[in-house]
């Protein structure tokens, strides 16, 4: 059970661990940015503070990084692939406005569910799943530590939290 990190496929997809499927090109992609942008989202769930920025920052990167000790060739393997890949200039969704960052956010959960669903193991993709989940958890309780007392940021992590869940299918 391995992925394979040297190059695509000639076919133009992607393979997945040994016991999965390969993954469409945009599926993969789609698996590899979501870390990154459930991370964003989760940050933007909370007050408009720069001094939340770093630590917010820190503990998804944090998050991310902890993927590489899960027990899922899955996970790993997107680890890598973050970590592989360069910066995409052309960011999702709009930096500016935190709602619209959030229901993208959430519709490429979505997504990702049911690419996961298609192709993966049910054992990684629930491995997957949490770990995103974990991304933003981390997230989230690094803003409440620096400003615990800001107004409506518990209130709004909270629901993205729950919407996120909802939209990874974990509950």
């Amino acid at each position: 059970m391995s992925h394979s990190a040297a190059g695509e496929p000639p076919t133009g997809r992607r393979a997945g661990p040994a016991d999965t499927a390969t993954f469409a090109e945009a599926d993969w992609g789609l698996l590899v940015r979501l870390p990154g942008q459930v991370m964003v989202a989760a940050a933007s769930a909370g007050p408009d503070d720069p001094r939340l920025m770093v630590g917010e920052s820190l503990a998804g990167l944090e998050g991310i990084a902890a993927g590489r000790a899960f027990d899922s060739d899955l996970v790993r393997a997107v680890v890598a692939a973050i970590y592989a890949e360069s910066a995409d200039p052309h960011p999702l969704v709009d930096r500016r406005d935190p709602a619209r960052r959030a229901a993208a956010t959430l519709s490429a959960c979505r997504r990702a569910v049911a690419i996961l669903a298609e192709h993966a193991d049910p054992a990684d993709s629930a491995a997957y799943r949490q770990w995103v989940q974990s991304v933003a958890v981390r997230v989230c309780r690094a803003g409440e530590d620096v400003a615990p007392v800001a107004r409506l940021g518990p209130v709004r992590r909270t629901g993205f939290l729950g919407e996120l869940r909802r939209a990874l299918a974990l509950g």
